[in-house]
């Protein structure tokens, strides 16, 4: 047994030392330090295709550049329609603000204010949003896949952002709930308006995310939250000899019976996690954990 070792905070003190003198600490800082530990192997391994899962409001909780910079170390990015209509929103110029969660509701309705737990956004976000869709659904209706589609966004967005940044290194972006967003809701508008249906085959990803995993030699993943992406990414790994790297940082219990509070270990089960594997469960708020793990590689 190692013994638990008390951490020592100094001044100038990197996020590489904060983090590697967590590592004898119990409960979730070990947690987190070894996390990172797995996060390095992860992307030093030349021959581990990286899967990247990322659930909840990240982009608006202004999780967007570190997103951006692990699209560096990754092979495969799995989403939410939400963060990619907020990576867009912002990518057109539109901003989100610090709020508080026990203002009054009914008043930031009057105002024209969203709210996301403590994260405001103005309504008229929207109008950008319709104007962009408006003036490019003749190019986006006609692409055959949703990485396609997305991919496109990427291409005709005037701003810096998770989208462009997927299309600009061509990396396989998948987001099987797209509908289920405000770039849905735009799609769906346009064809209400009668500007004509979409082409998009909704299925025709999962060929493609499955013949990655079939065909990698090892996989590891990195699931953020949890829900639809990190279960399309866990269906593909079926298909493959299962991940040997995991880490998955979620605030979800496993009890419920959810993808996002199973432990990676649950996988194994499946044939989604090697028996064999390296993994950690990190129970905390990502925007916490994330910026910890991925800065201890990086400062």
């Amino acid at each position: 047994m190692d013994v638990i070792e008390s951490i020592k905070i100094k001044r100038d003190m990197k996020i590489s030392e904060l983090v590697e003198s967590m590592e004898k600490a119990g409960f979730g800082a070990g947690k987190i330090s070894r996390a990172s530990s797995i996060m390095k192997k992860m992307f030093d391994d030349t021959g581990c295709t990286v899967f990247l899962g990322v659930a909840g409001a990240m982009v608006p909780a202004g999780m967007k550049q570190i997103i951006i910079d692990l699209l560096d170390e990754i092979n495969v990015f799995v989403t939410t329609g939400a963060n990619l209509t907020h990576d867009l929103i912002e990518a057109l110029g539109e901003k989100h603000y610090q709020g508080d969660e026990f203002v009054d509701d009914k008043k930031l309705n009057e105002q024209g204010l969203d709210r996301i737990y403590n994260v405001f956004m103005k309504n008229s976000v929207y109008e950008k949003l319709e104007s962009f869709f408006e003036e490019n659904f003749d190019e986006l209706k006609n692409c055959k896949n949703i990485k396609e589609f997305l991919w496109k966004i990427g291409e005709l967005t005037p701003g810096e952002g998770i989208l462009k940044k997927c299309y600009e290194k061509k990396i396989p972006i998948f987001c099987p709930g797209i509908a289920d967003s405000g770039i849905g809701l735009m799609m769906w508008g346009r064809t209400v308006e009668g500007r004509g249906k979409t082409n998009i085959d909704v299925f025709s990803d999962i060929n493609e995310i499955i013949d990655i995993a079939w065909t990698s030699k090892k996989s590891g993943v990195i699931y953020v939250g949890g829900g639809l992406p990190k279960n399309f990414v866990q269906q593909s790994l079926q298909f493959s000899k299962g991940a040997v790297y995991g880490i998955q940082i979620t605030t979800d219990r496993a009890e419920p019976g959810g993808s996002s509070g199973a432990p990676l270990r649950e996988g194994i089960s499946w044939g989604k996690m090697n028996s064999k594997a390296e993994f950690v469960d990190v129970f905390c708020d990502a925007t916490i954990a994330l910026p910890l793990i991925y800065g201890a590689i990086k400062c």
